[in-house]
């Protein structure tokens, strides 16, 4: 049956990389699946390969994400797991950078998580159960050259999963972050990950001497969307192949 039995979970940003492999393993684990992706292709191509639904959203907008919870909820009458990965990035150095790009990545990685959250943790409450794993990075851990406002955006998420944890533990709602380390993805070849002399000194400074897969973090966060995780909330937890240690 999995560790998930039964559980209704959105994914956000799961049409591809991280978060299509967090969608691939929710549902191998038992869980209905909602793919939320701001394109629909991608979301539907998820939703076929995990028998899941496929929804386009778009996390910047509370208008967007208010009507994929309530389309959720209409159809399944609740939602157990929120995961939060929709993400973006441009690297380049700070005093380079547009503030154009600043607010696209505030707009996706920070108010996409605190929209998301808005409009899913009512929902949530009124069940009195649920857990949220956002996904966050090392950047806003340890910093990362090149990703300025993109760890402060990260940094800000793990420091809103903590309060949220503290605010939903009443309500029996657990929210935990958790922070991957460089992953082998599409974005990260786009920036600038396809190139062999950064990957190469990447893995030489990652102790198991390899990048992350998106299978490494899609593990952690079904562990900590089920119930074995029923006393864990709060924290943040690195999957970095031991690139970051804390």
């Amino acid at each position: 049956m999995g560790r998930l039995p039964d559980k209704i979970a959105i994914v956000t940003g799961a049409g591809r990389g991280i978060g299509r492999a967090i969608a691939e393993k929710l549902a191998a684990e038992g869980t209905t699946v909602v793919v939320a992706d701001v394109d629909g292709d991608t979301a539907s191509a998820t939703a076929a390969a995990v028998g899941g639904l496929g929804v386009t959203a778009d996390v910047t907008s509370p208008e967007s994400v208010a009507a994929l919870a309530s389309r959720v909820w209409d159809r399944y009458g609740r939602i157990d797991v929120l995961v939060n990965n929709a993400g973006w990035d441009k690297v380049g150095p700070f005093l380079d950078s547009d503030p154009a790009d600043w607010d696209r990545i505030i707009k996706i990685n920070l108010y996409g998580v605190l929209n998301v959250c808005k409009a899913v943790l009512p929902l949530m409450v009124s069940r009195g159960a649920g857990a949220v794993v956002n996904i966050g990075s090392d950047a806003g851990r340890v910093g990362s050259s090149g990703e300025a406002v993109y760890s402060a955006t990260k940094g800000g998420v793990i420091a809103f999963t903590k309060t949220l944890a503290r605010e939903m533990a009443r309500h029996r709602i657990r929210v935990n972050c958790v922070c991957p380390g460089p992953t082998d993805t599409q974005l990260f070849a786009e920036l600038g990950g396809d190139d062999p002399k950064l990957r190469e000194a990447l893995t030489r400074a990652i102790p198991f001497r390899r990048l992350a897969e998106p299978e490494d973090l899609a593990n952690m966060v079904a562990f900590l969307a089920s119930d074995e995780a029923g006393y864990v909330t709060g924290q943040t937890v690195s999957v970095s192949g031991g690139l970051t240690m804390s």
